[in-house]
């Protein structure tokens, strides 16, 4: 096996490649990139059993044949050459890399002992632009919960529509729907995503501007666009009801300015109780009182912000986490948000920024105040 690459496009392949692999794997061979040469087209793939993403790229070579090779070693090599036409061939049971400054040795493994990615039996399938699912997996997957326990709640849920598509995450706290109206799917499916997968396609996706083809069953999903391809495991289990946890009506609405207001939740967070990062908004007529306190440190402080309010006077305690994390992960000018009483969540929708068809709704749920 002999090819020759440019050092800078096999490093950027790689280094996406990267994020597949583990720290610790159980499997010595997922430490390893596996090469697929088939003349001048050459196939790397990365694995952690779960996940499986591999990338073409094109090489000079006339001969076929694989190699897994070290990946920590093969990036670290890579990153301090400057960009040069890099010669692979395989020798005996070593691989010999050749550039301008000299000759490097490095052991391989037989390309046959390293897992294949799983094929996925009778598919369905649905087509987005790239844009949309990178906005789609950025707007979600924050919200999504950490609990092994709970392992259904650690995922983005992907609801499929013959009118739209929704994508849902939630950690029974916070809670994330984004919807679009403008791209469909030909027949009604559901599955929820790992975060790994979503945070690599995220990566990925943000400097794309091709459509991704995403195949799915029951176990498994793969998304393909440009030369990548991605397949993964999916969340088993039933998602939780999240319509059900989305209050109706909620008479009290605010409208702010959404900088402003998160600026103002920063600063009076930080002297906020550092258990429960509690604050509490008072909304009065056109006034927002937004405060915090540390009993134990007597901390205190307390900001006031002209706001547009309609409905009955409430004060409301959030935790300044949530708040700010939701507040960041909005780009509109203004915000609403509406509520009904003190321990029912508030919701909130930017009121500009948005493309037709894309709706946002995020949902906080309070924490009681200590009057």
């Amino acid at each position: 096996m002999k090819f020759i690459v440019s050092s800078s496009q096999l490093l950027k392949q790689l280094q996406v490649l990267g994020g597949v692999i583990n720290n610790s794997n159980t499997l010595p061979i997922l430490d390893n990139f596996l090469f697929e040469l088939n003349q001048n087209e050459l196939k790397i793939s990365a694995s952690d059993l779960e996940t499986t993403m591999s990338t073409t790229i094109s090489v000079e070579s006339d001969s076929e044949g694989s190699a897994a090779i070290s990946a920590r070693l093969l990036l670290d090599t890579l990153k301090t050459f400057p960009n040069q036409p890099l010669t692979f061939k395989t020798e005996d049971n070593t691989i010999e890399i050749s550039s301008s400054q000299g000759k490097y040795d490095m052991a391989y493994f037989d390309g046959s002992e390293f897992p294949k990615a799983v094929s996925i039996e009778s598919p369905s399938s649905t087509i987005i632009p790239g844009a949309i699912l990178a906005t789609a997996i950025s707007k979600t997957i924050f919200a999504a919960g950490n609990d092994d326990l709970r392992p259904v709640m650690s995922g983005v849920f992907f609801q499929f529509a013959t009118d739209s598509l929704t994508f849902v995450a939630t950690d029974a706290h916070k809670l994330v729907k984004y919807a679009r109206t403008d791209v469909v799917a030909n027949e009604a499916a559901e599955f929820i995503m790992p975060k790994k997968p979503l945070n690599l396609l995220k990566s990925i996706l943000g400097s794309s501007d091709s459509d991704v083809t995403i195949e799915y069953n029951d176990a498994n999903a793969k998304f393909t666009f440009d030369n990548v391809v991605l397949v993964c495991r999916l969340i088993d289990g039933k998602y939780p009801n999240y319509e059900a946890v989305i209050p109706k009506e909620n008479p009290n609405k605010l409208t702010v300015d959404r900088g402003t207001f998160l600026n103002s939740v920063k600063r009076v967070s930080i002297f906020s109780s550092k258990t429960t990062h509690q604050i509490r908004l008072k909304m009065a007529g056109t006034e927002l009182n937004i405060s915090a306190e540390d009993v134990d440190y007597s901390n205190k402080a307390e900001e006031r912000l002209v706001c547009e309010y309609q409905g009955d006077d409430l004060q409301i305690g959030f935790n300044s986490r949530f708040l700010s994390e939701m507040l960041s992960n909005l780009t509109s000018n203004e915000i609403l948000i509406e509520m009904s009483l003190p321990n029912r969540a508030g919701i909130l929708t930017p009121i500009d920024g948005v493309e037709e068809g894309e709706y946002i709704t995020m949902l906080v749920m309070p924490v009681m105040l200590n009057s």
